[in-house]
């Protein structure tokens, strides 16, 4: 009889403490990370102007051409505000709106009004299609084609001064005969020229890339910006914003073209700083490669101790009380015949792969027992025994036949 020792743990699941030893490490860098993305995004904040915004040094900021029209005595003034631009326009006057998709559609009949009753000179950046309905009435908006270089095409002395620029983008037609159209891309100018009853001049650029940092020293960028901006001594940089009192005025009830009063052409990811979008991808490739660095890896197996050891008799002794409860003498008497069989083929040459073929198992035995054909046939391959004693007497003769077997 044998002692029963008592099972010791065999879970190979981490325990909790495990676990937070494990990444404690990593959360702690995370959370340095995120400080220090907050701190430095904080620190920054103040200084960090968007696109198109006269004050920005970056790549798609334009300070540089802000820059160079003070250089030649003109005024550069920066508003946040519908109001502000409206009262700044004046003859003597360039309102620059850098965003007017962004305005509702009552701030752009506002501005279109003050204007249009200016004398000075209006110029609109990209306007998509409902917003020229409205800052330019009777002109249409064809789709976006792809920045890239492009000749003037036009009379206009000063598109002809400088030559080759950066245009495209959205481009527009107008009834008026007497407009300027320059620089057209597919055929249909990304420039155009209105002139106003007033004697003033409304111009629809169809991109900015132009007057960004990083272009205005290519081709003839630089020209262009400068004769557009600085027609008159005093420059308007509008920059519609988000918080401007003027923009919750709207009655919220759908215009008259069906349109809905908020602006177009702009998503979400428009209003997003570049650098909060690169510090985001940043910190998501760094929690991959951080989770790579982490992962379980694979290795060989390796073999670990039972708890217990149980012998071998025990272990038949007990898939043979299995077999009993289920009453399964057939699978049984199987197990034993096949057993019987692969030790019996090994004694008489016959291969592991055949020893299950009669045609191939029952020659080789019957050449070295004196049982007969039939008896050694039923007693290797026949049915399954009728009752246990049966199944006991099987198990009887199989032994019989492996011992004589093996001292033939």
């Amino acid at each position: 009889m044998t002692t029963a020792t008592a099972p010791s743990p065999t879970s190979t699941a981490p325990t909790p403490h495990q676990v937070w030893k494990r990444v404690r490490g990593l959360l702690i860098a995370l959370l340095v990370l995120v400080i220090a993305g907050v701190t430095f995004a904080a620190v920054r904040s103040g200084t960090n102007y968007g696109h198109l915004d006269p004050r920005s040094a970056d790549p798609k900021g334009s300070r540089a051409a802000a820059e160079l029209l003070k250089a030649r005595g003109i005024s550069v003034t920066v508003a946040t505000t519908l109001d502000e631009a409206t009262t700044a326009a004046g003859p003597d006057t360039t309102l620059l709106i850098t965003g007017p998709n962004l305005l509702t559609p009552s701030q752009q009949r506002r501005l279109h009004e003050a204007t249009a009753a200016s004398s000075g000179r209006s110029l609109l950046i990209a306007p998509g299609p409902a917003a020229v309905s409205r800052l330019a009435p009777g002109v249409r908006a064809q789709p976006h084609r792809a920045v890239s270089t492009l000749l003037p095409a036009c009379a206009w002395p000063a598109a002809r001064s400088a030559g080759t620029a950066d245009m495209g983008g959205i481009r527009y037609t107008a009834p008026d005969s007497t407009a300027i159209a320059c620089y057209p891309s597919g055929g249909t100018p990304s420039l155009l020229i209105l002139k106003e009853r007033t004697g003033g001049d409304t111009v629809l650029l169809g991109s900015p890339d132009f007057l960004h940092n990083e272009r205005l020293d290519q081709q003839g960028n630089a020209s262009l910006a400068l004769q557009l901006l600085g027609s008159r001594p005093h420059l308007v940089w509008y920059l519609p914003s988000l918080a401007d009192p003027s923009a919750t005025s709207d009655d919220g009830i759908s215009d008259d073209d069906g349109e809905e009063p908020s602006g177009d052409e702009s998503g979400f990811l428009d209003l997003i700083p570049s650098g909060w979008l690169w510090g985001t991808l940043q910190l998501a490739l760094a929690a991959c490669l951080a989770a790579i660095w982490r992962a379980r890896r694979l290795g060989p197996l390796v073999m670990e101790r039972l708890p217990v050891s149980i012998r071998a008799s025990e272990s038949a002794e007990g898939r043979a009380g299995l077999y009993r409860k289920a009453n399964a003498r057939d699978r049984a008497a199987e197990s034993l015949r096949a057993a019987a069989r692969t030790r019996i083929a090994h004694l008489t040459g016959v291969t592991a792969r055949e020893a299950h073929n009669s045609a191939v198992l029952l020659p080789a035995v019957s050449a070295r027992t004196t049982t007969t054909g039939d008896d050694l046939s039923t007693l290797l391959f026949g049915p399954a025994p009728a009752g246990d004693a049966a199944l006991v007497l099987l198990a009887e003769h199989l032994d019989a036949l492996e011992r004589e077997v093996r001292t033939s």
